[in-house]
């Protein structure tokens, strides 16, 4: 099983940007998806720089693979696509149809987790499209997962969202703009000030969802470091990351860790707690609310 670090979900300083991937080069993740899969007005780091950062990260060794934005609003947004999905070196994950048309046929494809492969027809479908990994949409609980692994086409590999805030949707406005009074073609990029989203709270003052540009994320951290062994057993072959502001590199390093069999879940997964921006969660893998937290014990194994 192989380790994964997603795209960049928040908008980072250029500085910052360049300095985080220079870590992750000399970390021991296995692969690294790159580019801006939240909102095109973003451009502290343009997709020059984003391929640039890709020839460091592969002579490091590791697998790059290029992220399509999941909701395309423009032409240049369309003419972005079409450069990343024709760029000839990267692999690219698709974060909507419009990107799986540009690659259909031509060069094999990530199926990025926004496009809900829940059923094994789509699942052969899309391979056939030519699909090389996929990626469990994010509200798949495990008992159906096993379903999809247990019909999966011969060669086709599966990658699991396993840690941080969950992106749960995108609109075409934005709401970290409209939280500051300022139309979104004037956000004056207000969501730079929120290196992990903008959290929002109930009346009750419980962590309710987190604002970030045009997605809302949940407010928790999904986390699935427990379930490492038992997603091994099931023949899933990428977990995958999501960075957050602070201490990705230990995260990576406390994940690897339980990969390899050199530290227990248990006692890993106590250091992780403390490295979170807010509560964990795991509610999705047992199919359950997604923001509820789960005890392995108390949830019998599926046969």
């Amino acid at each position: 099983m192989k380790l994964s670090l997603g795209p960049i979900q928040y908008y980072w300083p250029r500085d910052e940007v360049l300095a985080f991937y220079d870590a992750v080069a000399q970390s021991p993740m296995d692969i690294v998806y790159l580019g801006e899969a939240v909102c095109s007005r973003r451009h502290e780091v343009r997709l020059s720089d984003w391929l640039d950062i890709a020839a460091v990260l592969r002579e490091a060794g590791k697998e790059v693979v290029l992220s399509t934005q999941v909701l395309i609003e423009s032409g240049a947004d369309v003419t972005v696509l079409h450069k990343i999905c024709a760029n000839g070196t990267y692999l690219v994950e698709a974060n909507d149809m419009g990107a799986v048309h540009c690659l259909e046929g031509k060069v094999p494809f990530v199926a990025g987790p926004h496009l809900n492969i829940y059923n094994l027809p789509t699942l052969q479908w899309m391979a056939a499209l030519g699909l090389q990994r996929w990626v469990m949409p994010l509200e798949m609980g495990r008992d159906d997962l096993s379903l999809l692994l247990a019909g999966s086409p011969a060669g086709l590999q599966t990658e699991v969202f396993a840690y941080g805030r969950m992106p749960l949707a995108f609109s075409a406005r934005c709401f970290t703009a409209r939280h500051c009074n300022l139309p979104k073609d004037d956000c004056q990029f207000k969501c730079i000030e929120h290196p992990d989203g903008l959290l929002m709270r109930t009346r009750e003052n419980e962590e309710f969802l987190v604002l970030n540009g045009i997605q809302t994320q949940s407010a928790r951290v999904h986390n699935l470091l427990p379930e490492l062994p038992a997603m091994q057993e099931m023949g899933v072959d990428v977990v995958r990351i999501s960075p957050q502001s602070q201490h990705t590199q230990r995260i990576i390093d406390l994940f690897k860790s339980v990969m390899q069999g050199r530290a227990d879940p248990a006692t890993a997964n106590t250091e992780l707690l403390g490295l979170m921006v807010e509560k964990p969660c795991n509610g999705y893998w047992y199919g359950k609310p997604g923001l509820e937290l789960v005890s392995p014990q108390a949830v019998a194994v599926p046969a």
